[in-house]
């Protein structure tokens, strides 16, 4: 019995050595990758190209830093990404020598506004600084570094009663998004995650600070682009908070729905919004450029508006107007303030797609009220 005991712990012993003998065999076998070299490549409008190569690599894996996302598995030495917005991001490639033996290395690229078109124009069409038969009563010229006290921000998403601004909007509005540089008012719209929205972006209005019935209003101002934003520029009715909308009025000094390619970033709109014995009227306008679009110049959009008549105008050109003396159109005669701002997806431009390009911004020159004499 003895003799058997000791021959089987043997025969244990040897089965236990021969098995840590064929590990290290294997572990002798697995080679992990070494001298992993990583080169990115920047292109425009966000766009890079990462470079890759290591010794003993069976395949790589690649991420860029974005939305958590994990590396993927890719074919070759190379990989190609598009940036939707300006920022610094992390890009990871991972040499594989199996799924959970690998070496990385990391690479910070930065992405830069200019990347996106975010320039500002230096050229376009500068208005007037005085009209014969009217004086000037109020301007902003947007110097130094931050917004004047004529100016208060509309914030969030227009909850609880009108969710997306009434509109099905998708951008969450907040002081963030704007600045003011170089003489400049700059509204950004972003594709980021703020207030459970995936857009966010800015609306400041002068309501209690600065009103005005009648009058030569001149705006001069570059526009963004691309599918799914609406940038405006237009006033709402001083007695909003006490009648609602739209019998309080509203007045659109310029609209833009952006569209994929040239697709309707040539084209603004003025319009007038009233309420019609309970029910909503509306009445507009627009005008095409011949050539460009309105991203790539500054442009001044006016209205001449009176007792009689609104005239909408774009580069001191007419295009559009209305007859505001019947009696049902009385709230357009009333007293109104600005409200400028970039809204994302919506009724009227639809959403965002894989064509839209962010950051998008919109820069404004300078506003002006003149009044007759």
């Amino acid at each position: 019995m003895l003799i058997k005991l000791k021959h089987s712990l043997l025969f244990l012993l040897a089965a236990v050595l021969s098995q840590a003998c064929q590990q290290e065999d294997v572990d002798a076998k697995l080679v992990l990758p070494t001298d992993l070299q990583v080169t990115v490549l920047q292109g425009e409008r966000g766009n890079v190209t990462v470079n890759f190569s290591a010794q003993n690599a069976n395949f790589f894996r690649v991420s860029f830093g974005v939305d958590n996302q994990f590396p993927e598995l890719v074919q070759g030495n190379q990989a190609t990404f598009s940036y939707r917005q300006a920022g610094t991001f992390t890009i990871t490639v991972q040499a594989h020598a199996t799924e959970n033996d690998f070496i990385k290395e990391e690479v910070q690229v930065s992405i830069s506004e200019a990347a996106f078109g975010l320039a500002i124009p230096q050229n376009g069409y500068l208005s007037p600084e005085s009209y014969e038969g009217y004086r000037l009563v109020w301007r902003d010229e947007f110097e130094g570094n931050a917004l004047s006290s004529d100016w208060v921000f509309d914030l969030g998403d227009g909850c609880p009663t009108l969710c997306g601004w009434g509109n099905n909007e998708l951008q969450w509005y907040r002081r963030e998004n704007v600045r003011v540089e170089n003489g400049h008012l700059i509204i950004q719209a972003r594709q980021e995650n703020a207030g459970g929205r995936n857009y966010t972006s800015s609306r400041i209005k002068t309501q209690g600070r600065q009103s005005f019935q009648f009058g030569r209003v001149d705006i001069r101002a570059a526009l963004p682009k691309g599918q799914g934003i609406w940038p405006a520029l237009w006033m709402l009715g001083d007695n909003i908070d006490q009648v609602g909308w739209p019998r309080c009025g509203e007045i659109d000094i310029m609209e833009m729905v952006g569209g994929p390619g040239t697709a309707r970033n040539n084209t603004v709109h003025g319009t007038v919004h009233w309420d019609n014995n309970g029910s909503h009227a509306e009445f507009g306008g627009s005008v095409t450029l011949r050539e460009g679009i309105f991203n790539d110049n500054f442009h001044v959009f006016s209205i001449i508006w009176d007792e009689q008549k609104i005239v909408w105008l774009m580069d001191d050109e007419p295009y559009h107007e209305i007859d505001i003396t019947p009696s049902a159109l009385s709230e357009l005669r009333g007293s109104f303030f600005f409200l400028f701002n970039i809204a994302v997806g919506g009724n009227w431009p639809g959403n965002p797609d894989n064509t839209t390009i962010f950051p998008q911004q919109m820069v404004v020159d300078y506003v002006r009220v003149f009044q007759k004499e």
